[in-house]
């Protein structure tokens, strides 16, 4: 395949880019992507190019943190700067201040938003049970239903209390 921009060389360079769902792909030769400002010859990491890491351009560093290590699995600040890659689920607590902006920045936010993984017991996290419990409960309450209501109060209470611990539990009844 011949270099898109000279159409003389052979492309060594592929680049995809996906904006509003339409593909663009780009192929060039290794001078037009050095003209075109790519370094060929330190490549960076795809997760360096999602978080805008790869340019070239000169950045006021900020004074150096102490590197700080994740206490189980020992992965080291710079390590996860390096790989984009976490060690162990204890890493997300370590490195929380550095992870939540990273995610807002990739994601355009730090919680999930969208469909619940299979894994979930029942297909709804514990959070959007509770949200449903509370509307179930404000209804009972509305409708004078006192012993549906709290019932329906100690299984809010329940969740809150799963929820707050980080555990992902199937609760034993539904609304």
């Amino acid at each position: 395949m011949k270099c898109e921009i000279c159409k003389a060389q052979e492309a060594s360079v592929h680049l995809t880019q996906v904006m509003d769902g339409e593909v663009k792909k780009l192929h060039m030769c290794e001078d037009c992507a050095r003209k075109g400002g790519i370094n060929i010859e330190n490549p960076v990491s795809i997760s360096d190019l999602l978080l805008g890491l790869g340019k070239e351009e000169p950045v006021e560093e900020a004074p150096a943190a102490p590197d700080r290590a994740c206490p189980v699995c020992h992965l080291r600040q710079a390590d996860f700067r390096k790989t984009g890659r976490l060690g162990c689920p204890e890493c997300y607590a370590a490195f929380a201040t550095e992870l939540a902006p990273l995610l807002r920045q990739m994601h355009r936010r730090d919680h999930h938003v969208g469909r619940t993984p299979g894994a979930v017991p029942g297909g709804v996290s514990p959070a959007e049970e509770a949200a449903a419990v509370q509307e179930a409960l404000d209804r009972a309450v509305a409708d004078e239903r006192f012993e549906e209501a709290a019932r329906l109060r100690d299984r809010l209470l329940a969740l809150r209390q799963r929820i707050a611990a980080g555990s992902p539990a199937a609760p034993e009844a539904r609304p």
